[in-house]
């Protein structure tokens, strides 16, 4: 599921969201960090983990299930996980918790009796996204799950106004919004291209993750060098590293040749468009077009 990866991104890079979502979170959100976990033993997989700090004290392991789809088993599965879990590592916790992420209540398994006294006893907590209020008062990055729920028709607008505000708030984050912003409409519009999709968010180029990235190993480059290249040469790099970081493979001489002969316009052609592309190989038959 798109939208797992998406949840995975965002909980990796700020952990402590988990909490933002919980009405009596633990004094030490920002010490936890995530992981994913999968229990051998019984071949179950967990979605998410989220582990306190090490210390003398044991603290509260935290389960969390991200559930976009009817399962009439989750709640089953879920206390059979988190209680294996916590059984194989007793010694490292004091208590365990878990967090059900719906999109709506619509969603969640619909025969509940059976495990009455496990939702009803404060151990688990259920979130609806959609029963979080207005998404623009929301903390940004809580926001963002918010996003994934929302209409085609609706999305958009709400899409731009998170990045505008994610770079009033913080510049240094603002890069790695945009490319989670951009994940999430792409998955809600399949048929467009990661171009389309930038166009409708009025994203430019190098206001992407990998060509800021690719930009500063190039600025890197030539101040230990010590010497400025040509626009053309320059350009040539770029599409070089971008190639590299989107896709692990180096330029052959003659491929690098091929695009060295293109003229600066098509070279900034190329550096937009292979952000298109699906992989390495899609990179000859543009260059093959281009030389008809």
């Amino acid at each position: 599921m798109k939208r797992n990866s998406i949840f995975y991104e965002l909980f990796q890079r700020y952990p402590s969201i988990l909490f933002e979502l919980l009405k009596t979170p633990p004094p030490n959100t920002d010490a936890y960090r995530f992981d994913s976990v999968v229990i051998k033993e019984s071949k179950f997989e967990i979605d998410g983990i989220f582990l306190p700090p090490e210390s003398k004290q044991p603290g509260t392991v935290y389960f969390c299930e991200v559930q976009f789809q009817k399962d009439e088993m989750l709640y089953e599965r879920l206390t059979a996980e988190s209680s294996i879990y916590f059984y194989r590592n007793r010694e490292k916790f004091s208590d365990w918790q878990a967090v059900v992420i719906y999109p709506s209540k619509g969603v969640e398994q619909s025969n509940l009796h059976p495990h009455r006294s496990f939702l009803n006893g404060g151990q688990v907590h259920i979130v609806y996204l959609n029963k979080l209020g207005n998404i623009r008062k929301l903390p940004i990055w809580v926001a963002l799950m918010v996003l994934t729920t929302l209409s085609k028709k609706r999305a958009p607008s709400e899409a731009k106004y998170l990045l505008s505000r994610s770079q009033q708030e913080s510049e240094a984050l603002s890069g790695a919004i945009i490319e989670i912003v951009t994940s999430i409409m792409v998955s809600k519009f399949e048929k467009l291209s990661r171009k389309d999709i930038d166009t409708m968010l009025g994203i430019t180029l190098k206001q992407t993750r990998v060509y800021q990235e690719a930009r500063e190993e190039g600025r890197e480059e030539g101040r230990e060098e010590g010497r400025e290249e040509g626009r053309e040469e320059q350009a040539v790099n770029l599409i070089a590293r971008l190639l590299k970081k989107r896709f692990g493979q180096e330029l052959s001489e003659e491929m690098r040749a091929q695009i060295e002969s293109l003229p600066l316009p098509t070279l900034e052609t190329l550096s937009e468009d292979l952000l298109d592309f699906t992989s390495f190989a899609d990179l000859q038959p543009w260059l093959d077009a281009r030389a008809i």
